[in-house]
């Protein structure tokens, strides 16, 4: 059994055949970048690997092996690494409201081992948190720290990232994630269709 495709359909590093932006020159960053960006980007020469392959998690805190995940994974890492574990608050959300969340893989109840690293799973949560934010293609709409999902062209798969506090030279906000080769910070916030815009309230 493999994990889908950061929650779609199976795939693997080499199948996901996104075409990235070319990397641009960054302007400087902030002196402080927000923690959960900070999270992200630690694990940027970490999680050098994309593998959707199903794993069997301790719980809570459960986790695949650091140098490998999915997009899902960077940020589950960001957000424990604040003190907050989307295995357990999405498992124990599904197990008392299993309804509210999608019905893609054919489930009849919910799994702890992969439930939190599924794409609509976590969109579902966010929503279900009241952190939804707007869509937009205003570059200021987007601040550090939130989350966005895509629904990437040609392969129709869906995608998710955190906001960078560092921009292209374009002022485009920069993405950290991991669609293929590991967690990066790249030019991808316009890249492919927004289908979701997060901003987490935390303490």
């Amino acid at each position: 059994m493999s994990l889908t495709a950061c929650g779609e359909a199976r795939t693997t590093a080499a199948t996901v055949g996104v075409a990235l932006p070319a990397p641009s020159t960054t302007a400087t960053a902030p002196r402080t970048a927000p923690p959960l960006v900070v999270a992200a980007r630690a694990q940027i020469g970490v999680t050098r690997h994309y593998d959707p392959a199903y794993v069997r998690l301790g719980y809570p805190g459960g986790d695949v092996p650091e140098d490998r995940g999915v997009c899902t994974d960077v940020v589950i890492r960001a957000f424990r690494a604040r003190g907050l574990d989307l295995q357990r608050s999405i498992h124990e959300d599904m197990r008392g409201n299993f309804d509210a969340y999608p019905r893609s893989w054919d489930m009849r109840g919910p799994d702890r081992n992969i439930d939190h690293r599924r794409v609509p799973n976590q969109m579902r949560w966010f929503e279900r948190q009241g952190w939804t934010a707007p869509i937009s293609t205003r570059v200021d709409s987007y601040q550090a720290g939130d989350i966005v999902a895509w629904k990437l062209q040609g392969s129709g798969l869906l995608h998710i990232g955190i906001v960078s506090d560092r921009r292209s030279a374009q002022g485009v906000p920069l993405i950290l994630h991991n669609i293929g080769a590991g967690t990066q910070e790249e030019d991808l916030l316009f890249g492919h269709s927004i289908i979701g815009h997060y901003r987490p309230v935390l303490p």
